[in-house]
C-alpha cells in the first residue's frame, strides 16, 4: 500500500507516495501516466514524505543539487529500471540526451524505448527525468507538462529563458 501526501511547490501541488521501501511517486498535477491513487492513503506525518518534501523545499530554494532519500523504483520493468537508474547520474545543471542515455545502458539502438521509460518514470525531479532532452538539443515531451521540465532546467541553470 502506498502512502500520500501533497506538497506545494512553485511549481503547483506535487503528490508524494511511499512504499514501506521508500519514495515511490513524484507527481504533477497534471501527470502523463498516473495511474491513479486507487488503495492509497493519506498520512501527512510519514517519514520519507516529510524527508522528501524538506529536500524538495531545498531543491526549489537552489540550495540542494542531491537528493538523498531511500527509493522504490521497483513497479518498472527490467529496462525501465535500467533507465531510472542511468536518470540517477545525471548530475544537477546538466542535460543528456535519449540517445545518450540509451548507450550509457547498453542499449545505444532502443533510443525511442528509453523516452518511453523516461516519461514514465514515477518519481519526477528526484530521479531527474527532466534534464533529458532531444539530440539536436531541443526540448521534448515531459510526463508533467514541458513548462515544468522548462522550469525544471532554468532552475538548474541548464538551459536560458
Amino acid at each position: 500500500m502506498l502512502e500520500y501526501l501533497y506538497y506545494q511547490s512553485p511549481l503547483g501541488p506535487l503528490l508524494l507516495a511511499a512504499s514501506e521501501r521508500g519514495l515511490a511517486g513524484v507527481y504533477f498535477a497534471e501527470h502523463r501516466h498516473f495511474k491513479g491513487m486507487a488503495g492509497w492513503r493519506r498520512n501527512d506525518e510519514h517519514a520519507v514524505l516529510q524527508q522528501t518534501a524538506a529536500q524538495l523545499g531545498s531543491y526549489f530554494k537552489g540550495q540542494r543539487q542531491e537528493f538523498d532519500l531511500p527509493l522504490d523504483l521497483s513497479q518498472g520493468t527490467q529496462f525501465q529500471q535500467a533507465v531510472w537508474q542511468a536518470l540517477r547520474k545525471l548530475t544537477y545543471g546538466s542535460t543528456a540526451s535519449y540517445a545518450d542515455i540509451a548507450a550509457q545502458i547498453g542499449k545505444p539502438a532502443a533510443v525511442r524505448a528509453v523516452g518511453a521509460a523516461n516519461g514514465r518514470n514515477p518519481i519526477s525531479i528526484i530521479v531527474p527525468c527532466h534534464r533529458v532532452i532531444a539530440s539536436s538539443g531541443a526540448l521534448t515531451g515531459y510526463a508533467g507538462g514541458l513548462p515544468n521540465k522548462v522550469a525544471l532546467l532554468s532552475l538548474e541553470k541548464s538551459i536560458n529563458t
